[in-house]
């Protein structure tokens, strides 16, 4: 018999390849070969092949004493996962005549129960757009997938239950409806926040500089007593955020189905991220867990706040090594896990919000309530958190207990709301301002952009290099200061950053927060 071919993927990293899976078959004793860097999982998928084609009533390899080896090429790229049982079935399948069908403008993807029902796979939205640049036409997947896939305009999702069904497909015998495309706008248009920045009682100054943090994706670092609402205030920065693109949208949700996480009932409609994420990782996670990797590679903690929010309770508490693997994806927005024999880069373009106690009572230059820790202990507590971090935060803030007669007053449930029109008129502007530069905030800005976009008069300027020597800053943080105060005057409607800009931009760095 001679040898045939479908095409299926592989994923690496967050983005999808694609991969030749040839069979040949001839009479002899029964055997079942898979070659092509096989992981265990693929090489285990010989047994739920032949299980899911008898159990089907196909022709079965061991029944009908064939050698079937299988090629997964390129052979040096390993291949992950049961993703590759479907096609390697309908590859047999159409070696042995049992279907006929043009193999060319198809992608096969799924993996394979013991009955020859289909079940769901990672990546679906990878492949899919794998697919599309490489010009096939057609994507034939597990059912549970489809909507997701379908995201891709130009191209045919098929969604599959069995194989049977899939043989008969492919036989023509029956017409499945292909999955309609994915309307984004209306998805998008939905709101559902956990919290809206109202039920914050107060702190009319955090809340402010949530705004501008919100309006140029700049990283926060919250100290104050235990009860101010620190933790409050992060978890409502998602309702003032603006809505996602549709590029977004589609960037996160790659993220999220590489890592399985579209099955998860926070999502909400199964097949695509619509909100922007907020993760809240324990004090207790690994440095894996945050930045990603693992034996097979998958996004971290930081990838998956990707254009969202990633909250850091009790900063202090972290491990030192995990605090300081932060500082790469601060920088480049991402993130890469070098492995011996390939690297993955994930995006980790985030908001960092990190809160923590002025020490380790909690009650540090608290007028309420009295500190029991020595000042050395205090001193110890805050030098958990290195300089080179410490600088990294665009915004540095105390949060004082608030009076708690303010704590009786109802909600304004439209304050979100008022503030997100706020925040989406100014990214409007940044994202006017950096057309064709792939910036979406202030805060991506290189050191060049800030000289290009941030230019101030000379009584301004002065006013900076002052501060600037009196404070001892460092270069990064100068220019931090001007993307800060960039985007103050975008919240202003400015277009030329103001003396007042720029000192409200310095209140905000509060350098003075973290000392005894």
């Amino acid at each position: 018999m001679p040898t045939s071919k479908v095409f299926s993927a592989a994923i690496i990293g967050l983005d999808a390849i694609p991969i030749e899976v040839e069979v040949d078959t001839s009479r002899g004793l029964p055997s079942f070969n898979i070659v092509g860097l096989p992981d265990k999982a693929v090489e285990e998928s010989k047994d739920r092949i032949n299980s899911a084609i008898k159990n089907s009533g196909l022709l079965n390899p061991k029944k009908e004493n064939l050698r079937v080896v299988v090629n997964l090429a390129p052979a040096d790229i390993k291949k992950q996962g049961p993703i590759y049982d479907l096609p390697i079935a309908v590859c047999y399948i159409l070696n042995t005549k049992q279907a006929e069908f043009n193999h060319k403008d198809k992608v096969f993807a799924g993996e394979l129960a013991l009955d020859g029902s289909i079940r769901s796979i990672n990546g679906a939205l990878s492949i899919a757009m794998m697919a599309e640049n490489s010009g096939f036409k057609e994507l034939i997947l597990p059912k549970q997938n489809s909507k997701e896939a379908a995201v891709i305009k130009n191209l045919k999702v098929i969604g599959i239950n069995n194989i049977v069904e899939l043989v008969n497909y492919l036989n023509g015998k029956i017409f499945i409806e292909p999955e309609k495309t994915t309307d984004f706008s209306e998805l998008l248009k939905k709101e559902d926040y956990d919290l809206d920045i109202s039920e914050v009682k107060g702190q009319e100054t955090a809340k402010r500089a949530l705004t501008i943090a919100a309006a140029g994706a700049h990283n926060v670092l919250l100290t104050g007593p235990p009860g101010g609402g620190k933790t409050m205030l992060a978890k409502a920065l998602p309702s003032i955020m603006p809505k996602l693109t549709v590029e977004e949208a589609l960037e996160i949700t790659k993220i999220y189905s590489v890592a399985n996480f579209l099955k998860s009932s926070e999502n909400g409609n199964g097949y695509l991220i619509n909100q922007r994420k907020f993760r809240n990782p324990h004090h207790t996670a690994s440095t894996a867990a945050l930045v990603g990797g693992g034996t097979n590679p998958k996004p971290g903690e930081i990838s998956l706040a990707h254009r969202g929010v990633l909250f850091l309770d009790e900063f202090p508490e972290f491990n030192r090594d995990v605090i300081e693997s932060l500082r790469q994806p601060l920088e480049e927005g991402k993130i890469t896990v070098s492995r011996a024999n390939h690297s993955t880069v994930y995006p980790a373009k985030f908001l960092l919000i990190a809160s923590m106690n002025p020490c380790p009572c909690g009650n540090y230059q608290n007028s309420q309530k009295e500190c029991i820790c020595s000042p050395g202990t205090i001193l110890r507590y805050q030098k958990k958190i290195s300089g080179p971090i410490l600088d990294r935060f665009d915004i540095k803030i105390d949060i004082p207990q608030e009076n708690p007669r303010k704590l009786k007053d109802e909600p304004n449930y439209q304050e979100s709301r008022k503030v997100r029109t706020e925040v989406e008129a100014a990214r409007e502007k940044q994202i006017k301002r950096f057309k064709g530069l792939g910036l979406f905030a202030n805060s991506e800005m290189s050191n060049k952009q800030v000289r290009e976009f941030c230019k101030i008069d000379e009584p301004t300027q002065e006013f900076l290099d002052n501060y600037v020597s009196f404070k001892k800053l460092s270069h990064r943080a100068y220019f931090k200061i001007l993307k800060l105060a960039r985007t103050i005057a975008d919240l202003d409607g400015k277009e030329k950053i103001s003396l007042e800009n720029l000192k409200e931009a310095v209140n905000y760095k509060n350098d003075g927060a973290l000392s005894i």
